[in-house]
C-alpha cells in the first residue's frame, strides 16, 4: 500500500451554526448531497453531523491535492455511514476518474475519520493505492 495523500480539516461548529442562520437552505443545499441532508436531520443535534461533514469534504480535496478546483465541488463528494455507523466517502464518477487519472489507473481506497467535541468538529482522509 503506498499513501497517495493525506488531509485534515477542523473546524468550529458555531461558525457553521452561523453559515445556516444566515443562508439556511441555499448554502446547506449547496453543500451536502441529500443523502447527508437526511442523515443529519434525522439526528437530534444536527450541527456536529454538517460540521463533520463538511470537515470530510475539505480534508478529502486536501488529500487529493487539488482543493476545490479542478471542477471538483462539495457536492462531488459524499460521507455516508455504514450499518455500524463507520463513515466512508463516496466520490462521483467525474472525481473517480480525476484520481484514477492522477494514481495511473491504480486500485485506491479512502479512509475517513471523523471526531467532534463543541466547539469542534475535525476530519482526515488518507488516500492509498496499490
Amino acid at each position: 500500500m503506498n499513501i497517495f495523500g493525506i488531509g485534515t480539516d477542523i473546524i468550529n461548529i458555531k461558525r457553521l451554526e452561523k453559515s445556516f442562520k444566515k443562508n439556511g437552505k441555499k448554502f446547506r443545499n449547496k453543500i451536502f448531497t441529500k443523502n447527508e441532508i437526511f442523515y443529519c436531520e434525522n439526528k437530534k443535534n444536527t450541527s456536529p453531523y454538517y460540521a463533520k461533514r463538511f470537515a470530510a469534504k475539505e480534508a478529502f480535496v486536501k488529500a487529493l491535492g487539488t482543493g476545490f478546483r479542478k471542477n471538483i465541488t462539495f457536492k462531488d463528494i459524499e460521507v455516508y455511514n455504514d450499518n455500524f455507523g463507520k463513515p466512508s466517502i463516496k466520490i462521483n464518477r467525474s472525481v473517480d476518474n480525476f484520481l484514477k487519472k492522477k494514481i495511473k489507473n491504480k486500485k485506491y481506497k479512502i479512509y475517513l475519520s471523523l471526531s467532534d467535541d463543541l466547539p469542534w468538529a475535525q476530519a482526515t482522509v488518507i488516500i492509498s493505492y496499490r
